[in-house]
């Protein structure tokens, strides 16, 4: 995204009527009206996100498809983490990513899930329910079952996937050069929630072996901008002007670290042919990240 592009969507972003984690505080005569628009700021409201436009594919002259990983524990990342307290006194303007992509998945608003980052195989609600679910049963539960006992609950134990446990989120975007407008641009596609197997986690029968964390599941971004265009994300330096989750995303606000790019190895990670070396899959992360950029010098270079 070239100077001219990025200050275009900031004007944009800070010039939308955004939604107050508090809306209509100092007009509510009672605290049941907190959070309830007017007729005057419904009118006023935007209501649907910005829409990307129609690109040709005669218009593309360059593009790369990219896949980068959000780490939850980077400051600059954290609005997408909280708040981690699933349906515990949380609004609805007040939601992680997590908890707002599951939430638009139960309410049939995002219905493009899939299980690998091709979008090649949709996931119902079961598939991803187990996904997020593990039922275990004691064996002295199991022992009550077969002498007839039915009150079992005391030796069920049962593991969720909540947003404390999500602990960085995947996704694929592309960079192009549309050469009618001159510019190279990006566009999101996918993200996907990272969190611990939900079939491992808490089982101290592991021994050394440390739980892998894994792409929960795939989200078809164009699907879900809606869903995370209504909910507010919490603006830290001006409670009074809160962004959506579609607006930060679409201004990459965020840091993140690409760990593949399309290439002839059939997209084959960093980690599979840098391997054991934390600093160098770092550089060579930044290295990708560089000739994108310079991808756009070029342009404009004779």
């Amino acid at each position: 995204m070239n100077k001219t592009n990025l200050i275009l969507v900031l004007i944009v972003v800070f010039a939308m009527n955004s939604v107050n984690a508090q809306l209509n505080l100092l007009n509510a005569k009672t605290p049941a009206e907190i959070g309830v628009q007017t007729e005057a700021q419904e009118a006023a409201d935007t209501s649907s996100p910005m829409s990307y436009g129609y690109v040709d594919d005669r218009d593309l002259m360059w593009s790369k498809v990219i896949w980068e990983y959000i780490d939850m524990n980077e400051r600059i990342n954290l609005p997408y983490y909280y708040p981690i307290h699933d349906g515990e006194g949380i609004t609805k303007v007040r939601k992680s990513l997590f908890a707002t992509l599951l939430a638009g998945i139960e309410d049939d608003k995002i219905t493009e899930v899939f299980d690998d980052t091709y979008f090649t195989r949709k996931l119902t609600k079961a598939e991803i329910n187990a996904k997020l679910f593990r039922v275990d049963t004691a064996d002295a539960g199991k022992d009550a079952l077969d002498r007839g006992e039915m009150n079992i609950e005391e030796y069920i134990d049962r593991v969720e996937i909540k947003s404390r446990d999500i602990v960085g989120f995947r996704i694929k975007g592309v960079w192009y050069v549309d050469k009618r407008q001159g510019a190279m641009k990006y566009r999101l596609l996918g993200i996907a929630p990272v969190a611990p197997d939900v079939q491992t986690k808490n089982k101290k029968d592991l021994g050394d072996g440390i739980a892998e964390d894994l792409a929960l599941f795939w989200v078809w971004y164009p699907g879900a901008r809606q869903v995370l265009f209504d909910m507010k994300v919490f603006n830290g330096k001006n409670a009074a002007n809160n962004l959506s989750y579609d607006q930060l995303l679409n201004a990459k606000r965020y840091n993140a670290i690409i760990y593949r790019e399309e290439n002839v190895y059939g997209d084959r990670d960093v980690s599979d042919y840098i391997k054991d070396n934390s600093l160098y899959q770092v550089l060579e992360s930044n290295k990708i990240r560089e000739s994108i950029r310079d991808k756009e010098l070029d342009l404009w270079n004779y």
